[in-house]
């Protein structure tokens, strides 16, 4: 019997973390029954060996973007990058970009400027966004409350990664249509202000994540995360809100088809 399908809708597959048995990650993703992996750029060194990753594996897609902390050495050329990038083939996404107020390496201006033109490149190609939050979400959800109120947004406009606030930021989140990311932390015992969210929100708002090789889930924290674990915080989703795995693989799966636009 085949395992419910599974999606890792943020996974940095390319980190020199998985250089020695990269084949045999995927591969171990692929046997949980995780079939489609989204493995999100920080920059255009990334974002090339995203694609090249894409390019071959029929189950993995790609996101161009420049996080927050990578964006100080950025400039048209760059911006001109991004967008010829993202127009490869299996690019489901621009990202992971946003902003970061808690490691405070740019300079919060500039961090705002590389959001907004990012937006911009969104908006011109029809991909949605993979949010990076850091200490930043009343400037974040401001940005992206313009950003929404504009033309050409896409619709999904796109994924908030790594969620880990109340019901009430969830609800203003939501309230602009995007997902939120739920990964490894919900596992963890002492997340309870996260716990008790998912516990409270609709499946339909919700994708699931990796962040491998980071937050590795119980009883794997600490150690390096891979797409196979998705599992793990599918089945914890599935006992805080008291229904089956089951169901939240078939949901989750669904609403990362319609964000992505890829067909399950």
């Amino acid at each position: 019997m085949q395992p419910p399908t599974l999606v890792d809708t943020h996974c940095h597959l390319y980190f020199d973390w998985f250089d020695e048995d990269r084949e045999g990650v995927i591969q171990r993703a692929m046997d949980a029954g995780v079939r489609f992996m989204v493995t999100p750029a920080v920059d255009l060194e990334s974002a090339e060996q995203a694609i090249e990753l894409s390019r071959s594996n029929a189950g993995i897609y790609a996101a161009v973007g420049i996080h927050p902390n990578e964006c100080s050495r950025c400039d048209e050329t760059s911006w001109k990058s991004v967008k010829e990038l993202a127009s490869a083939p299996k690019v489901v996404a621009i990202g992971e970009i946003g902003l970061d107020y808690y490691r405070d390496r740019t300079d919060r201006g500039v961090q705002i400027a590389a959001l907004e033109k990012q937006l911009e490149i969104a908006s011109s190609l029809g991909l949605p966004v993979i949010l990076h939050n850091r200490d930043s979400e009343d400037d974040l959800l401001s940005i992206l409350e313009s950003w929404c109120a504009g033309d050409g947004v896409p619709d999904p406009p796109g994924v908030w990664h790594a969620f880990n606030l109340s019901i009430e930021w969830a609800e203003r989140i939501r309230g602009l249509g995007f997902y939120l990311g739920i990964g490894g932390v919900v596992t963890f015992k002492n997340a309870r202000l996260l716990r008790d969210t998912v516990g409270r929100l609709p499946l339909d708002d919700i994708v699931l994540e990796t962040d491998s090789p980071f937050l590795s889930p119980h009883p794997y924290r600490g150690k390096r995360n891979e797409p196979a674990r998705v599992k793990l915080i599918a089945e914890t989703i599935a006992a805080l809100q008291g229904t089956t795995f089951e169901e939240v693989a078939r949901r989750t799966t669904e609403n990362a088809g319609k964000l992505f636009g890829i067909r399950m």
